[in-house]
């Protein structure tokens, strides 16, 4: 029996594979309950947007910084998908979790955090935000509805 952890994972920026030291991904949905003389009466639809970080070893990094230099500049690196996937079983049953987040917008944070003292690899912090009209897609499922976007 495999189950699924951390060191499962594989993730892919762009098409390209890259290993995190840390990767977070989060949704915020500020759907609410619609409430009517204190008692509940309904959801309200919310804004909803998600974001994330990736930590990566200097040897990734470099993997980005090089689209960014083909790119012109880290600020007019374009915007990409992050695919971030697992298998592994459950006795004889298979499992798997999948994650694609849609138009990614990559940003730095936490460029140089140098402790002379440590024997630690260094690592740079990659905050982003999911910019695309797709969102995110887990296990292949849409977060979003179908016509979340028929109004416009």
């Amino acid at each position: 029996m495999s189950r699924i952890n951390g060191q499962s994972f594989d993730i892919r920026v762009g098409g390209k594979m890259v290993h995190a030291e840390a990767f977070s991904l989060n949704i915020e949905d500020n759907s609410t309950v619609k409430m009517t003389k204190g008692a509940p009466d309904g959801r309200l639809a919310g804004d909803k947007k998600a974001s994330g970080e990736i930590e990566v070893d200097i040897a990734n990094f470099m993997l980005l910084s090089a689209a960014a230099a083909a790119a012109g500049s880290w600020e007019g690196l374009p915007t990409f998908d992050i695919n971030a996937y697992a298998t592994g079983s459950n006795g004889n049953t298979p499992e798997a979790f999948h994650v694609l987040a849609h138009d990614c917008a990559l940003k730095i944070s936490d460029l140089l955090n140098i402790d002379p003292n440590s024997s630690d690899a260094t690592t740079v912090k990659l905050p982003f935000d999911v910019t695309g009209r797709d969102f995110l897609n887990i296990n292949g499922t849409p977060y979003l509805k179908a016509n979340h976007f028929d109004l416009f």
